[in-house]
């Protein structure tokens, strides 16, 4: 067996990482569709030849350790010898990869000197994929009306384009011009892996580059042995809900058991609702990847994750929940369920992790869609998906962030303004931080954020907005965040709150308010800090009334 050295182990185990940062980087760049090239909602992976993780790039963290179970899908179906130089596959089954079908999966495996060394993976939204209501829709009750569904399928075959099966994928979308310019985006992401991975054998040499791989995934799961066996054994329970399945059944049951025995972890969803009749289900990878960012963020979250990582740690999800989808189950709004699991984790394992643990954050995508004609470019159809931000919770030594993105998304983004207005026949005619809407504590949870859109020409709303039955909670005394609220204000017609609509018509001149929640405190608010109370006031952070009822501070 090579030895290495530690040096050089460092300049390897920084390269894969950089490796997939170029590979992100790449993927945002050619990107046609703004969900991706502004919004940033995808992630990539260098992935060895055995189907496990070297690097993983900045993107959204519920893909963590995703792709590589995608790729041992593919390999437990097909054999690993399976792969050829030049293939491309792309998978989208929400039963396979986790998530819904617009969640595109592109896999292809790396050769150097005629031998598989790995895989370049990523995963990216695109806009649309034939399902019966543009994008993602609220009210599906069963996954055939959310969109085309494929198995791992050969879109290159040995270097050669299978053009009648990429033509198959345009003509089964709203968008399919845009939707092969993605794609081929993510193929360009992969040739960069490819490039790169390939001039770092060349540099270093099969031996080298394996011996430096199997001691970092030894380094990472030896680390995350160790901070395991330092927490105290025993069953740590945590139980919320999400507010609806989207046809309006609810509340739907999340609850989950942590064990912790000796050096190893699991989590058991045991008891959680079964399996919903509208989309908040999602398959078990995805649940997996979600419980493995809950870890991450509470055991040596200071350590990329790679190959070793996650090797304390099991989930088990009962076959038929939400967490573990059977056909014809819908999944299009996946991450539901999966954004308050995360902060069940979280809040299970705070009482023998308080300096780790935050309060539950505003909890969800919160997603507003818009679609219709623009006048300004002859009536072309558009199609507008934006996810908005809250507040996190707080913790042991700070204030929860305001207007961030949730746990689940990462990188992901709103639009900018500018952006937005040029893209679509809408303006936004204010944005701000929700003043009040943080959790009260000695360190204040996160504010959520106001956005208000104007529609300028006739269109169709879709909202998914969540966590009113559980808002998101303090730990130690902190108090909950406020809850989100969305205002649809249509010409001529009474004023309506709702946090889920389907294709619902808006007139010319509408306005549609969202307002997400704020993060849960931390602490006993009385022991807050006066002056902090005060600077809060002056950054508008909270109201003066807020200060003196709230905090007995007058400012």
């Amino acid at each position: 067996m090579t030895a290495v050295d530690p040096i050089t182990t460092e300049i390897i185990r920084n390269a894969f990482v950089a490796i997939a940062s170029d590979m992100n980087a790449t993927l945002i760049r050619s990107a046609f569709t703004p969900v991706i090239y502004e919004g940033k909602d995808c992630s990539v992976a260098l992935i060895d030849e055995q189907g496990e993780v070297l690097g993983q790039s900045l993107g959204l963290p519920l893909f963590l350790g995703n792709l590589e179970i995608c790729i041992k899908i593919m390999a437990e179906r097909f054999g690993w010898d399976y792969f050829k130089e030049g293939d491309v596959f792309y998978m989208n089954d929400s039963y396979m990869t986790g998530t819904h079908l617009n969640d595109s999966t592109i896999v292809m495996p790396i050769f150097w000197e005629g031998r598989r060394v790995g895989f370049a993976a990523s995963r990216a939204h695109w806009l649309d994929v034939g399902a019966k209501d543009p994008g993602t829709p609220v009210d599906s009750t069963e996954i055939y009306q959310e969109g085309t569904r494929w198995g791992p399928t050969r879109l290159y075959d040995g270097g050669e384009a299978r053009e009648d099966v990429i033509e198959l994928l345009r003509l089964n979308s709203r968008f399919g011009d845009a939707l092969i310019g993605d794609l081929n985006a993510q193929i360009a992401a992969g040739r960069t892996g490819e490039q790169r991975l390939q001039a770092l054998f060349d540099r270093f040499g099969e031996e080298t580059i394996r011996a430096a791989r199997d001691e970092i995934f030894k380094q990472a799961e030896a680390k995350e042995r160790e901070a395991i066996a330092e927490l105290p054994d025993g069953e740590y329970s945590a139980e919320g809900s999400i507010d609806d399945d989207g046809l309006g059944n609810g509340p739907v049951d999340v609850k989950l058991t942590v064990r912790v025995e000796g050096n190893s972890m699991t989590v058991d969803l045991d008891g959680s609702a079964p399996q919903a009749a509208g989309p908040v289900n999602c398959g078990v990878t995805q649940t997996v990847a979600a419980a493995r960012v809950a870890y991450k963020l509470l055991i040596c979250s200071e350590v990329p994750p790679n190959g070793g990582s996650f090797r304390a740690l099991d989930v088990k999800a009962p076959v038929g929940s939400i967490f573990h989808a059977q056909e014809p189950a819908p999944c299009g709004w996946y991450f539901t369920p999966l954004g308050l699991l995360i902060d069940l984790i979280v809040k299970a394992l705070s009482p023998i992790m308080p300096e780790q643990a935050a309060g539950a954050h505003y909890g969800d995508s919160m997603v507003i869609t818009i679609a219709g004609e623009d006048p300004r470019h002859d009536n072309e159809f558009y199609l507008m998906i934006e996810p908005t931000t809250g507040g996190w919770g707080a913790f042991e030594g700070g204030d929860g962030a305001s207007s961030m993105i949730n746990n689940v998304n990462g990188s992901f983004k709103d639009l900018p303004i500018e952006i937005f207005e040029s893209k679509y026949p809408l303006r936004i005619l204010s944005y701000g931080i929700r003043q009040d809407s943080g959790g009260a504590g000695k360190y204040r949870g996160g504010n959520g954020t106001y956005r208000e859109y104007l529609v300028e020409s006739d269109a169709a709303l879709w909202l998914w907005f969540e966590r009113s039955v559980t808002p998101a909670w303090g730990l130690f005394g902190g108090e909950s965040g406020a809850v989100p609220t969305v205002t649809i204000q249509r010409p001529g017609q009474d004023t309506i709150e709702r946090l889920k609509v389907n294709d619902v018509k808006l007139p010319a001149g509408s306005i549609i308010k969202s307002m997400t929640g704020g993060g849960g405190g931390f602490g006993d608010p009385k022991e807050r800090d006066p002056e902090q109370v005060r600077e809060d006031v002056l950054d508008r952070y909270i109201s003066a009334a807020y200060a003196q009822d709230v905090y007995g501070v007058s400012a």
